[in-house]
């Protein structure tokens, strides 16, 4: 009876000490090449703006704002509407402009981002009608060392 009671105690001992260890363990030593979890997603994007290039090209800027309002800047266009993270996805939805969608990120640097462009809506994600993921951009966090590459990985 002694040894059952030894036993109910340390376990959460333990888990507590795995949780701290957890916690302290930084985002950058995070596995490079899988996609992000929504966890992930909301604690690199939330706050910040993000400098990138498509696959074509073109160079963009977007903010992501903590009342998940976000701010796309392309050259001279501008356009507004919400971010999102559902289902392992990291959507960019725009007001009145259907080129947004949900996207799985994987982390490629320490501050290094490829996005896989897999439904054009929130709603698709939700229903699980995604599509093979094709690879869109490649973006940083700005004010940060950017660790991209000029090639996309895949």
């Amino acid at each position: 009876m002694e040894r059952w009671r030894t036993t109910w105690i340390f376990y959460p001992a333990v888990g507590a000490m795995l949780a701290a260890v957890v916690a302290l363990f930084p985002l950058s030593a995070l596995a490079i090449g899988s996609w992000m979890t929504d966890e992930e997603l909301r604690a690199t994007f939330h706050g910040v703006t993000v400098v990138g290039q498509y696959s074509d090209g073109r160079s963009f800027s977007e903010l992501y704002a903590t009342d998940n309002h976000l701010e796309y800047f392309e050259g001279p266009m501008e356009n507004t509407g919400h971010w999102s993270v559902i289902s392992g996805t990291f959507c960019t939805i725009y007001r009145g402009d259907l080129s947004g969608g949900c996207y799985r990120v994987t982390r490629k640097g320490s501050n290094c981002f490829e996005f896989y462009f897999v439904a054009r809506t929130e709603d698709q994600v939700r229903r699980r009608r995604e599509g093979r993921p094709g690879w869109t951009a490649q973006a940083w966090i700005k004010d940060k060392a950017q660790t991209c590459n000029d090639v996309p990985s895949v």
